[in-house]
């Protein structure tokens, strides 16, 4: 063989080995790898795996549903979808961007900045509870790094005749007003967490693995009747849209157990569309929004001089000329009643009587006498931004502050605070705590009156409605009833306003064996007729007479001919 030939062959060798030797080291090399990432180290990709493709994802927790006492939901949640996207995997052409826009009714610019702004972050919401339809086209359009998540969106289906009541929830499903917020922390329940995988358009595939239970939230029963609730509405709104009143309120108490049966207020609003409301639309008047009752505590003056005992209902006051001058201050009333007994100063609503009966006993028993119907005192209901309402301290009293206190000047109370001074009336004198939420035992309470004293002033109260009366029109057919009504003039910075006015009436039905206590304010109604038994009293008569029917409460005054056919 040539020398060339000899030096061909020795190269070929040399390579052949050369390459044996790489091959047996990559395979080495891979085999390490393997053995690396199998068995040495296998949890570094692995974490690395589920990084890009598994997620801890909160489970939203199911809100429980606010009930009246008969189960019919004020407030349930229903499941929807928020739309989100990932900035650091969003994948999508102009295009796609400007479907996405059109069927969010968004901004295409305004996605594009959202992506760009936010690239150290994994997760943005682009639009919060959209419809079914409008998730399903999001579905459709399968766009990289654009996604779904579950939610839950709160509905009221009474709208706006609970709403003052109920209050609502923010987009997070958290209570923002009313009894929402009170019992939020009952309501909301738990989140749960899940480990979810996700495909590589960022949607999550159904199934996971669950981390942490939901516990949803409990459902509440309240004491609201919505039957009463919508016939209460109904009269209220009637009325202040036909005096044209800036507002109104009323509220219904069971007598027994304290439970609030109806509350509602005007104007309202619907909670299920607030676009364009204000914080001060909100507020629950009938429990934030303090006024100065007038005539209707002068059955708390007339009790605190019952207690006394230097008066009963037929003790003679000379109420005559009808006026009263108390330290420099003229005191006026509607007309000169001449000597009248305690029982007529209610019906005829004598200030000047009121004032006299107020002024011949001690400071400190009128004080404890108003204070013991819950004058300035918690009712114990515990609403969001619940007034509790002003009593002057005794020792600051001058002789006009007492005058003018006996027929409800100088004293500010709350539409709820002046109901549960009459259940105070009409329970035997029990001063028991307020409810909003069903109750089946009658709550502990405190004797402040004896029934002696509380049964005499309901008595008296009876003959507000009958003929002589101030609130003839606060009648109820069939019914004993007993109320008194208040007309007040507005409070302003300068003194009082003339011709602007608080027009209330404040009953309970039946009078001989109560069951309920209504309070109705209606807050400046407009035109010559303005006196509480004229604007406010009818829409008592009103609610009442379909309360009555509704309640199956039997009749305590049937006509006596009906009465003898009964009994045949």
């Amino acid at each position: 063989m040539s020398r060339q030939r000899r030096t061909i062959n020795h190269i070929g060798v040399w390579r052949l080995n050369v390459v044996r030797l790489v091959f047996i080291s990559v395979v080495l090399g891979l085999g390490w790898r393997l053995a690396d990432i199998q068995v040495l180290n296998p949890d570094f990709l692995r974490d690395q795996g589920d990084a890009r493709h598994i997620r801890k994802v909160p489970v939203a927790a199911h809100r429980g549903m606010i009930l009246d006492r008969h189960g019919e939901p004020l407030a349930i949640s229903t499941p929807v979808h928020s739309v989100w996207l990932n900035p650091q995997e969003v994948n999508a052409t102009p295009t796609q961007i400007a479907n996405l826009a059109k069927v969010l009714q968004l901004n295409a610019n305004t996605i594009q900045k959202k992506i760009k702004q936010n690239q150290n972050r994994e997760f943005i919401y682009l639009k919060r509870r959209v419809t079914p339809e409008l998730a399903n086209k999001i579905k459709q359009l399968n766009i990289s790094g654009v996604a779904l998540q579950r939610e839950y969106k709160r509905y009221y289906p009474t709208g706006e005749v609970t709403s003052h009541l109920v209050g609502f929830t923010n987009i997070d499903d958290s209570g923002q007003e009313g009894l929402e917020l009170t019992h939020d922390a009952v309501l909301k329940g738990v989140p749960g967490l899940k480990r979810m995988i996700r495909d590589s358009h960022g949607n999550f595939v159904g199934g996971g693995e669950q981390l942490k239970a939901t516990k949803n939230g409990k459902n509440i029963s309240l004491s609201i009747d919505l039957r009463l609730q919508y016939l209460t509405y109904q009269a209220l709104k009637a009325t202040v849209n036909k005096y044209k009143a800036r507002s109104g309120s009323a509220v219904i108490v069971d007598i027994e157990t304290g439970e609030v049966l109806a509350m509602v207020n005007q104007p309202s609003f619907n909670p299920n569309n607030r676009r364009g409301l204000r914080s001060s639309d909100f507020r629950n008047r009938a429990v934030t929004d303090l006024f100065e009752p007038g005539s209707t505590v002068k059955p708390f003056t007339v009790a605190s001089g019952l207690k006394s005992g230097k008066f009963t209902p037929s003790t003679i006051i000379d109420t005559r000329p009808g006026t009263f001058r108390v330290s420099g201050h003229t005191i006026k009333d509607f007309r000169n009643y001449g000597q009248i007994d305690v029982s007529t100063l209610i019906q005829k609503s004598s200030n000047v009587g009121a004032s006299k009966m107020a002024l011949s006993i001690e400071p400190d028993q009128l004080w404890q006498g108003f204070s013991s119907f819950g004058m300035a005192a918690p009712t114990g209901a515990y609403f969001p931004g619940e007034a509790m309402g002003h009593l002057p301290d005794p020792q600051t009293w001058r002789k006009l502050d007492r005058a003018v206190l006996a027929y409800g000047y100088g004293v500010s109370t709350s539409a709820l605070q002046l109901a549960r001074g009459y259940m105070v009336l009409a329970n035997g004198g029990i001063l028991r705590p307020v409810s909003f939420i069903k109750t089946e035992e009658v709550p502990a309470g405190r004797r402040v009156f004896s029934r002696k004293v509380m049964k005499q002033v309901l008595t008296m109260m009876e003959r507000v409605v009958q003929l002589g009366g101030t609130a003839r029109k606060a009648a109820v057919e069939n019914y004993t009833v007993a109320g008194k009504t208040g007309t007040i003039k507005q409070a302003t910075s300068g003194g009082y306003a003339e011709g602007r006015y608080v027009s209330t009436f404040a009953g309970i039905i039946p009078a001989s064996q109560p069951r309920l206590a209504m309070v109705v304010v209606i807050d400046d109604p407009q035109g010559k007729e303005y006196y509480g038994g004229l604007v406010a009293a009818p829409v008592f008569s009103e609610v009442m007479t379909g309360a009555m029917r509704l309640l199956n409460i039997s009749p305590d005054n049937l006509p006596v001919n009906r009465l003898q056919v009964a009994h045949k």
